[in-house]
């Protein structure tokens, strides 16, 4: 079963949840290593979302969460309660752009281990981030802009030559694959799904905290649509307003920045967009954000 047309989600990446605040360091180790993976996910479904994005990075401090027998109790989750997964790929430790080329293999490799253990699940699609930290670090460097243009560049062939590794790894459909709008330039990003024939993740914080470029968020939303096939959806304020990148200062609740989200939503039902809308914000933003949603009008 698909997801039916604008059913919103939430992400699995919960850290209250994962590491209570109250919780000692003995109670913290004994979390990680008896993690209830199945009753996370069953406690989101349990607060009213269908749709679950698994985290690929859990893996990194849960090292059990992407067993077979965790996966199993997902599935039999998926089928008892209806539910639906899209898995966002590993990015913590990951830099799948490095022109260090055993970095980047090893980043490759890292991928396609969690796109291997979830293939069980049939998720509705992957979420990757093309590339990493360290382009996002050159992104961001005071550089002459020729130099900075030509790094670049470098950063997206080595995205490239990834993704390419990675769908010819896995038989994976490239549509199946979103490329996210994150901490690079929008134009690049675009050029790789169209070389590629890849999908869009649009994360609304990103592209409204300046993240992809100095660029108005309704011309992203525009230039985004044809290969869009999922959200990420958060506030933030907007740097076209602020002129300040809003490190830190995005996955808000709806309503408490400048993403005008009637029109987004507006926008998204007017293209039938179908695809997973996953709010990147803890249960209690989530839920407040679509109070928030139904408040204005944009869903009823």
């Amino acid at each position: 079963k698909g997801i039916e047309p604008m059913q919103f989600g939430i992400m699995e990446m919960q850290m209250n949840q994962l590491i209570p605040a109250e919780a000692s360091g003995e109670d913290a180790i004994d979390q990680i290593l008896n993690f209830d993976r199945g009753a996370l996910v069953g406690s989101l479904a349990d607060s009213g979302f269908q749709v679950i994005e698994l985290g690929g990075d859990l893996g990194l401090f849960f090292p059990t969460s992407y067993e077979p027998k965790n996966i199993q109790r997902l599935k039999d989750l998926k089928e008892n309660r209806s539910l639906a997964y899209t898995v966002h790929l590993p990015l913590w430790s990951v830099e799948p752009s490095t022109p260090l080329e055993p970095v980047r293999l090893g980043s490759v490799d890292a991928i396609l281990d969690i796109m291997d253990a979830v293939e069980p699940l049939d998720p509705e699609i992957y979420v990757l981030h093309a590339t990493g930290a360290l382009a996002a670090e050159f992104y961001r460097m005071q550089l002459p802009q020729s130099a900075k243009a030509l790094a670049l560049k470098q950063f997206q062939g080595g995205a490239i030559n990834s993704i390419q590794t990675i769908l010819e790894e896995t038989g994976l459909p490239s549509r199946k694959l979103a490329i996210e709008t994150i901490e690079f330039p929008l134009e690049l990003t675009l050029e790789m799904a169209d070389l590629l024939d890849l999908s869009l993740c649009l994360d609304t914080g990103h592209v409204l905290a300046g993240f992809s470029g100095a660029i108005n968020f309704d011309d992203a939303l525009d230039v985004c649509l044809p290969r869009l096939a999922e959200v990420h959806l958060h506030d933030a304020q907007d740097y076209m307003r602020t002129g300040q990148l809003g490190y830190g200062k995005d996955h808000q609740p709806l309503g408490s920045g400048d993403l005008n989200a009637n029109r987004l939503i507006k926008r998204l039902q007017k293209h039938h967009f179908e695809g997973p809308v996953i709010f990147e914000l803890s249960v209690e933003g989530a839920q407040k954000s679509m109070a928030y949603l139904k408040e204005i009008g944009a869903i009823t």
